[in-house]
């Protein structure tokens, strides 16, 4: 009788672990499935350009787990040297999504450069929202990150 428990015990969490979804916590640089950060869009561009421009496989740098490309090697080398001041905030994810207590992934071509920080998000039109009402929506998505990706 007592094996026979033994084996039902077993057996019940073996299946309770198979419907089990365990709790995971979001990275702290979003990137694409290609484990690129900003869809592999150079985040030194968006300063020195005043545009986003597309990465180059020939200029990479890891940082914070994630891989950033870069349209040139002098960009590459100043975010090397200075990787906070590239970077996006809130690890790239939509700046408004972080403002709502949230993450979602960004459109690299709806992006803001908010007194030498940059901000992206989901898309254009969530962008509009997220302009509307900025300054309101950084001070709260200061408030929620990184606590957001718990």
């Amino acid at each position: 009788m007592l094996i026979k428990n033994v084996r039902f015990s077993a057996l019940a969490l073996a299946i309770a672990m198979l419907f089990t979804v365990p709790a995971y916590a979001a990275d702290a640089i979003y990137s694409n499935w290609l484990g690129r950060a900003i869809g592999g869009y150079d985040p030194v561009a968006y300063f020195t350009e005043g545009k986003p421009v597309e990465g180059s496989g020939d200029y990479t740098a890891k940082w914070k787990g994630a891989d950033w490309r870069f349209a040139s090697a002098a960009n590459r080398d100043m975010f090397v040297a200075a990787p906070e001041k590239y970077a996006p905030q809130y690890g790239g994810y939509c700046a408004y999504a972080v403002a709502q207590n949230s993450t979602a992934k960004i459109d690299p071509t709806a992006w803001a450069i908010v007194n030498g920080k940059l901000y992206l998000n989901y898309s254009h039109d969530i962008q509009k929202t997220w302009i509307a009402n900025r300054d309101a929506f950084i001070v709260a998505a200061d408030k929620n990150w990184p606590s957001v990706l718990q």
